[in-house]
């Protein structure tokens, strides 16, 4: 319950902090402002969003839900790869960004300004996710550089997917379009058969 109470309080102030960037703009409001809309202390507002930018994309600080997936990954002793690419799919399962992203475009949209944030947040994750790879793989020879290619990777099979399902809208699941393209990767970076 506490759990759900701590979801419904980061859903709340992520819905209202985006109506005040569409009514005033997004320097138009302050954090304080936010949590008087929600009803919530100031110190509430940042043990849920490390700034405004994350509240306004919904990007709460990390969630127990998400911290025990890490944490099965990292006991995972599996193909990496394969590995990497489940975290990632049960991550969707978790977040699912299609939910509400029509309406954080057009935020983004209306404030430029807020892009560069975005961009950042998405370099944030790919380095947390960098480092969690390399946690795995322990002290081998170009572990960052092994798990940075892979975050990389697999994140542009990531938007690929999500491409599908936000203008193309794909009736198929997340999971089959990234699977898809993840069999496509392995066949373009094996080693081709030469002809004899």
């Amino acid at each position: 319950m506490r759990e759900q109470r701590k979801r419904e309080t980061s859903r709340a102030l992520t819905r209202a902090a985006r109506r005040l960037t569409a009514e005033k703009g997004f320097a138009g409001f302050t954090v304080e402002e936010l949590c008087a809309e929600v009803g919530v202390s100031r110190r509430t507002f940042f043990n849920y969003f490390e700034s405004k930018e994350n509240a306004v994309f919904g990007a709460a600080t990390i969630d127990s839900r998400q911290e025990a997936l890490e944490a099965a990954f990292l006991a995972d002793r599996g193909p990496l790869l394969d590995d990497f690419i489940r975290l990632t799919i049960l991550r969707f399962g978790l977040f699912n960004p299609l939910e509400d992203a029509a309406e954080l475009f057009a935020v983004i949209e209306q404030e430029p300004r807020l892009l560069k944030a975005a961009f950042e947040h998405l370099a944030k994750n790919e380095r947390r996710d960098t480092e969690l790879i390399a946690r795995r793989m322990g002290e081998t020879a170009d572990a960052e550089l092994h798990a940075e290619v892979m975050v990389h990777s697999v994140g542009a099979l990531v938007r690929l997917s999500m491409d599908q399902l936000l203008h193309h809208h794909s009736t198929d699941s997340f999971e089959a379009l990234i699977t898809r393209r993840l069999e496509i990767a392995r066949s373009v970076y094996a080693p081709t058969q030469k002809a004899d």
